[in-house]
């Protein structure tokens, strides 16, 4: 390294140590060649680099001054640090403790020791095993009843919805609860579909019966079976997102509507809930004649979901961990739903709040308006479907931070 551009990178370091502050007057071209032992032509070009940096500037007939680069850095690395999200309330993060990373692993390892899979792609419509072995767990789960020839995987539901929409009429119009799953609505607006919200009369309708909104209602079966009917005598097509099903923990057992309905429902279900948001496996069961479909122009997709992932997870549910894993992390996120509503409600007892029908969620009703940016403000990051509904979702804090997070709300949102 060249001795200039060493001395550069020694008095940078002085600078943003705060050795050097701000307006502090640094030796002499001549006195610093004296100091440093060094050529005068070293000190300038060092010096000039300092100045190009703005870490120093000349003074004409005075010498050189310390700037507040340093400073003016640090005050924006403050200001950064104020507005990251200490708290995610909108059930996007994992709680550590949810899932047997270790064992997973293990699993992982015995995946990748299959030399002779791993050396080929996976199937566009995935592993075959793999797909036994989820028609099997959705059939005893959810009377899901199905061969594994009409189950796709991929890496999430989008790129499932994105096949789907590949296989169906685009002249179709399309019916989502509420606008809160954009990324659904986007791919089938993407693909020229005419979409809506609560349209009873679209051609194909989107529901998750066990999130049917943003705070967690479940369909109740009643209206399961009104939906059914409705969609068999209007030869409508639904789309059935089991979306959180696994976790009707204190809500009655409710039908999938694929088992009542069959033919003209298509089955959505992800594996990313249950283990961990990194495992992005998802399956899709179609119908008869969109499998048939799908099979006729299979050459013309790609697998998207980590064929060692695949063979993991395969091993994974027939070793029966999916079901303890299941009952695991139910009990885990329900308790911490409940945990949080009662601090909640302790440190605030005048909130208007209430868990939701999927016990995942604490909802807030205010009579106050509030925003967004409110809570982020604070490095609070929640979900709010108007503005004087909040919907906390706790699962992803640890539970020892719940005290510090609600005395947050208490002091700078709800009290202020």
């Amino acid at each position: 390294m060249k001795k200039y551009v060493e001395l550069y990178n020694t008095i940078r370091k002085e600078i943003e140590q705060h050795q050097l502050k701000p307006g502090d007057k640094i030796p002499s071209i001549r006195k610093a060649s004296e100091i440093y032992n060094v050529s005068i032509t070293t000190i300038q070009n060092a010096y000039f680099d300092l100045c190009t940096d703005g870490y120093i500037v000349s003074i004409d007939k005075s010498g050189y001054f310390v700037t507040d680069i340093a400073a003016k850095a640090i005050d924006l690395s403050e200001k950064a640090d104020d507005t990251e999200v200490l708290f995610d309330l909108t059930g996007g993060i994992a709680d550590e403790e949810c899932f047997d990373l270790s064992l997973w692993q293990r699993y992982i390892k015995s995946a990748l020791r299959q030399k002779n899979r791993l050396l080929s792609y996976s199937s566009a419509q995935g592993e075959s095993d793999l797909r036994e072995a989820i028609a099997e767990y959705i059939y005893e789960k959810r009377n899901v009843a199905t061969s594994a020839d009409r189950i796709i995987i991929a890496a999430g539901v989008q790129p499932l919805l994105q096949i789907l929409c590949s296989l169906i009429d685009k002249k179709q119009s399309v019916s989502f609860p509420d606008t809160s799953f954009t990324q659904g609505i986007k791919v089938f607006r993407d693909y020229g579909f005419d979409v809506h919200t609560r349209d009873k009369d679209a051609d194909i309708i989107y529901v998750s019966p066990s999130h049917m909104t943003s705070w967690g209602n479940v369909m109740p079966t009643k209206r399961r079976l009104e939906l059914v009917s409705y969609s068999q005598k209007n030869n409508s097509l639904v789309i059935e997102d089991d979306y959180e099903n696994e976790f009707l923990y204190n809500s009655k057992p409710t039908p999938s509507l694929y088992a009542l309905g069959k033919d003209n429902v298509i089955y959505l279900g992800s594996f990313s809930a249950m283990l961990l948001p990194a495992i992005r496996i998802s399956f899709m069961v179609l119908t008869k004649e969109l499998a048939d479909t799908f099979k006729s122009n299979e050459e013309t997709y790609a697998q998207t979901a980590s064929l060692t992932e695949q063979i993991a997870l395969c091993n994974f549910i027939r070793d029966g961990h999916i079901y303890s894993q299941t009952r695991k992390i139910r009990r885990l996120y329900t308790a911490k739903a409940k945990l949080f509503y009662n601090k909640l409600k302790t440190a605030i007892p005048c909130i208007n709040a209430r868990i939701s029908e999927n016990s995942l969620q604490v909802i807030v009703n205010t009579k106050k308006p509030h925003t967004e940016a409110e809570f982020e403000e604070h490095g609070i990051k929640i979900y709010m479907p108007d503005e004087n509904t909040i919907v906390f979702s706790p699962v992803g804090i640890k539970a020892e931070k719940f005290d510090e997070l609600i005395n947050i709300l208490n002091v700078n949102i709800f009290l202020k």
